[in-house]
């Protein structure tokens, strides 16, 4: 019988750095988009719900690539993706500068951004991670990639700002543009052993069998529709709350500061989700996650509004932001294994760009009809109270397959 070799795995640190990087810089461009909604409509003399159908469509292409992205990296490695990804985010951006009509502005600020940040971002990073840190470590090493994330966002924003403050729009995202380009180099490092030529590692099940298995099983389920009301909350909130401010009589830099805000508390709330989804039950994590959402929107629209309530509500927010992502993908990773992991998590976070596409979307429909944010403000509480009763019945134990045959 013929042995196989198996291959080294990368370092952990190597994994941690130029993972954290890749998120750090492909979701903190990401997360400063609303700074962008009233220079651009101002500008180009569109209303509020053309900048949002945009950012609604980048959302769910996102989601639509993220699975073929995943379905790529888990085939390919991740390291073709992630140089594909930086390559079109760049062109993405300068897009988003230089177009001149709603249909350019559609295709390349919505197509074109979403399918790049299929590429740079968790679903093909955690694949990584998943197949090569140790389980015992995984979830851990999940909440530091997201914390990482949540640093580009404390990071960038206020970047973003001050180069649309001091430079123009325009030019602000042809500087992005040149900077996020640096994720190929980062890519490097993430090369991993066992894709040699472009040739995945052997596979106990085919895609099609990993995906039966998933769809059929009720607990994979209820975390997609979970991840869905993550979405819709965390994008709405992201895109909207600084013309919401504005439109309080809020100066465009408290804004500014709450979503930094937001980004910094995330680095220790996606930390400590990851770290406590190694302790505690998964399912019950994410659940007091989605209700501590909704109890929070509740209270910042009952008090009175002043910079005071909007930065500690952004405090507060911060900590539960992403906290969903590392319990939400180590639990898919227990349930499924690593096999097809960037694939599961690409099917998970499209179920998510859904609920993102529904929050920007709605939050510029219902403001452009209404002239008020109050109904989504609603939706979202009543969605943080549905997902945090889903993801109680979740099984969190490994599937039990018999032969791959019959998988």
């Amino acid at each position: 019988m013929q042995s196989t070799a198996v291959p080294q795995k990368l370092s952990m640190s190597q994994v941690l750095v130029c993972g954290a990087m890749i998120v750090t810089l492909s979701m903190g461009i990401r997360h400063g988009f609303g700074l962008w909604l009233q220079p651009i409509t101002q500008a180009q003399g569109w209303d509020r719900g053309t900048f949002a159908l945009a950012l609604a469509i980048q959302n769910l292409s996102w989601g639509i690539f993220g699975i073929f992205a995943g379905m790529l990296a888990d085939r390919l490695g991740a390291f073709r993706v992630l140089v594909g990804g930086a390559v079109l985010y760049g062109l993405g951006l300068a897009g988003m500068a230089l177009s001149t009509d709603k249909l350019t502005f559609m295709l390349t600020t919505g197509v074109l951004i979403g399918a790049a940040q299929a590429g740079t971002t968790y679903a093909v990073v955690y694949g990584i991670i998943g197949r090569q840190i140790d389980p015992a470590k995984r979830s851990w090493a999940m909440g530091v990639a997201a914390a990482a994330g949540s640093f580009g966002q404390f990071l960038m924003v206020p970047v973003e700002g001050f180069l649309i403050s001091g430079f123009g729009w325009q030019q602000a995202l042809l500087t992005l543009a040149v900077f996020v380009v640096l994720i190929a180099p980062l890519a490097f490092g993430l090369r991993e052993p066992g894709f040699s030529g472009g040739v995945a590692p052997a596979r106990e099940q085919s895609i099609g069998q990993a995906l039966r298995e998933a769809f059929k099983y009720p607990s994979f389920q209820l975390l997609m529709a979970g991840y869905f009301v993550c979405g819709f909350q965390v994008v709405f909130i992201g895109v909207h709350m600084p013309s919401y401010l504005k439109d309080k009589g809020l100066s465009p830099q408290v804004a500014s500061y709450a979503l930094a805000l937001i980004g910094l508390f995330n680095v220790f709330g996606t930390y400590i989700a990851g770290t406590l989804g190694q302790k505690l039950a998964r399912r019950k994590l994410l659940a007091a996650i989605y209700l501590g959402r909704a109890v929070a929107i509740a209270l910042f629209l009952w008090v009175p509004i002043s910079p005071l309530t909007v930065y500690v509500f952004a405090s507060v927010m911060g900590l539960l932001w992403l906290s969903t992502v590392p319990p939400t993908n180590a639990t898919v990773a227990q349930i499924f294994g690593v096999a097809h992991l960037s694939m599961l998590g690409g099917f998970v976070f499209f179920s998510h760009q859904i609920g993102s596409f529904l929050g920007v979307w709605l939050g510029g429909f219902l403001y452009d009809r209404t002239g008020s944010y109050d109904i989504v403000w609603y939706i979202s509480i009543a969605l943080g109270v549905f997902a945090a009763l889903i993801n109680l019945p979740v099984r969190e134990t490994p599937i039990v397959r018999g032969s791959p045959q019959a998988a």
